[in-house]
């Protein structure tokens, strides 16, 4: 009998991964929340370093913001989160909407303004939001694209403090984030605002969380409702019985409040993220919702612009659910009957009689429903073209509209939020015209007595204007996104998309395949075979060699769950990405396209 002590176990080997050097952070707009100080890759040797490549247009990138704070905090004395500020429209190339952007969505992190998409470029990042791991030596080590990912990030964070720990490469402490100094205004980036009954103003006071009731001379605040109840809320919708819905955007949820008594409740939306697979119809509390960013009362119904998954929903009170009303989740602008139309952002609503009308912001759009279910664009034609242009809707040109506004004519007033302006749209005339310009991120407006009062978000107040009997001249710009094409070689084209599932997971195949991908393109000739959905994650694309450039649609979605034998229930975690790429088709150009979902590209 040997009564020696066994031989301890040897720890795991650490798991090998693809390391690349991490590029060097660079921007001419320079960083925020740093006290001043300019920060390099160096400065932040032995810290694990999660850059985030962000825009603030991106509703799915302020999804991506909120689910990084429990591990920003959680993690904070060995992880530092940059925000790399990379602009799709020309307004967020501006520094100083870069830096109310991260004032508004409270950005606890440094952040470089990229106004050029340098570190883009330098990172080959093809998708807002994208995530990009660096580990304490200074390498990349993991990528991820779109929403879902923070399990994923959180075990890999976890496995790099151990690793580098035991190595000795590991830095803890304090890391370079300084708050700025708060500003003390009434009104913090309001959203929207209606026109109570007893001619004050009710305004959503989006970064302050609350509801402020403002006096008829828009500045007088009479309360503040609801502290420590809402998440940035937007919308705003008085009901026939004189109640009032909130669009509850960041608990993606809506809630009633009563403008007598002040109380509140919730009346639809569980407080989750709606995601692929998840009920679209039913009991209004028991269904998900994903940032609701207005509401309007239509033939019966509160009507939802549901921005963070592309559709129109609706809640009926009489029977207390909700369902889908339009669109497909699809990003994009494609027109015709609601289950076929796709929305890009819907932020803005207006009820007419015969219309409902939408603010299609990431299109740059005005849209509306008819009373027959089939969705129409009044101005706009994709997700990359926008600019300040008047004249026939079929050339006019917006820049990320939030906002719009039935006027007594029949016409419409858009707050053309991007563009600094309230447009107006006459369908009797088809014409677009500019009433105001010289406004800071106009998000919504009001009609009041032949005046109209705009919600200038940018300068945390409303601003009350007369409604001019001519348009201002305005000088016509037309802009298309910052990013550049990729270019591909005609005929046969490889589309990758790289997903990885992360350490501790597997592919969730109990019910059927995993993964789906989905393939559109811009203009539709431009794929001669490869479009559709299957649940492969790579394509064959015949492209269409008589064409020199469009934009390729791809959606892309993964479900992985925990991989424990001994676990009957164990966590499923679902990632997915939407991507708009810009190609343009050269003998000299690629002929694979890899599109990374989460890992590395071989």
């Amino acid at each position: 009998m040997n009564d020696a002590a066994p031989a301890p176990t040897p720890a795991p080997a650490p798991r090998r991964r693809a390391r690349v050097r991490a590029p060097e952070l660079i921007g001419k707009g320079g960083w925020l929340n740093t006290g001043g100080d300019d920060l390099t890759l160096a400065d932040l040797r032995g810290k694990i370093v999660l850059l985030d490549f962000w825009t603030f247009c991106c509703v799915n990138c302020l999804h991506v913001l909120d689910e990084l704070r429990d591990l920003e905090e959680k993690h904070r004395d060995t992880l530092v989160i940059v925000g790399v500020h990379s602009p799709k429209f020309v307004h967020e190339a501006e520094h100083q909407a870069v830096v109310d952007a991260v004032e508004r969505y409270e950005v606890h992190h440094p952040v470089l303004d990229d106004p050029e998409l340098a570190t883009w470029k330098q990172y080959a990042v093809r998708a807002w939001p994208t995530l990009v791991v660096i580990d304490p030596e200074g390498y990349v080590v993991a990528q991820h694209a779109g929403e879902g990912h923070a399990n994923a990030i959180r075990t890999l964070v976890e496995e790099l403090e151990a690793e580098h720990e035991a190595k000795g490469t590991l830095r803890r402490g304090d890391g370079p984030y300084v708050a700025p100094e708060p500003v003390a205004t009434d009104l913090r980036f309001p959203g929207k605002a209606i026109l109570l009954p007893s001619g004050n103003f009710l305004v959503s006071d989006t970064t302050r969380h609350q509801l402020v009731e403002l006096a008829a001379d828009g500045e007088t605040v009479v309360r503040r409702i609801g502290e420590g109840v809402f998440r940035e809320p937007q919308g705003l919708a008085q009901l026939p019985d004189g109640t009032v819905v909130v669009a509850d955007t960041v608990n993606h949820a809506l809630r009633v409040l009563d403008p007598e008594t002040g109380a509140i409740e919730r009346i639809a939306g569980t407080g989750k993220q709606w995601w692929q697979g998840s009920p679209t119809s039913g009991p209004a509390l028991d269904v998900d919702l994903s940032s609701p960013w207005d509401v309007a009362w239509w033939q019966g119904k509160v009507w939802i612009a549901m921005a963070g998954v592309h559709q129109l929903w609706t809640y009926d009170p009489a029977t207390k659910t909700v369902e889908v009303a339009a669109g497909t989740t699809n990003e994009g602008l494609v027109d015709g009957p609601v289950d076929e139309a796709w929305f890009a952002q819907p932020s803005g609503l207006a009820a007419t009689e015969d219309r409902l009308w939408v603010a299609d912001s990431e299109t740059s759009a005005l849209r509306w429903v008819d009373t027959e279910g089939v969705v129409h664009t009044a101005v706009g034609t994709g997700l990359f073209d926008f600019g300040h242009r008047d004249g026939a809707a079929g050339q006019a040109l917006l820049q990320h509209p939030l906002g719009v506004t039935a006027l007594p004519d029949g016409s419409v007033a858009v707050s053309d939020t991007y563009n600094h302006a309230l447009r107006r749209y006459d369908p009797a005339s088809g014409e677009v015209t500019t009433l105001a310009t010289d406004l800071r991120e106009p998000s919504d407006a009001v009609l009041v007595d032949g005046d109209i009062v705009v919600v200038e978000s940018a300068r945390h107040r409303l601003t009350r204007l007369r409604l001019p009997e001519e348009a201002v001249q305005v000088e016509a710009v037309a802009h298309r996104t910052r990013r550049e094409a990729t270019e591909v070689a005609p005929g046969r084209l490889r589309l990758d998309v790289v997903f990885q599932a992360p350490n501790g997971q597997k592919l969730d195949e109990r019910y059927g395949p995993s993964t789906r991908l989905l393939v559109s393109s811009t203009p539709p000739e431009l794929l001669l075979a490869g479009e559709g959905t299957g649940t492969d994650l790579f394509r064959e694309l015949d492209l269409n060699p008589e064409l020199t450039e469009g934009v390729l649609h791809v959606s892309a979605m993964a479900a992985s769950c925990d991989d424990d034998p001994a676990n009957e229930y164990p966590a499923c975690h679902v990632h997915q990405q939407d991507w708009g790429v810009p190609v343009k088709i050269t003998a000299a150009g690629v002929s694979r396209l890899p599109l990374i979902l989460a890992g590395m590209d071989a």
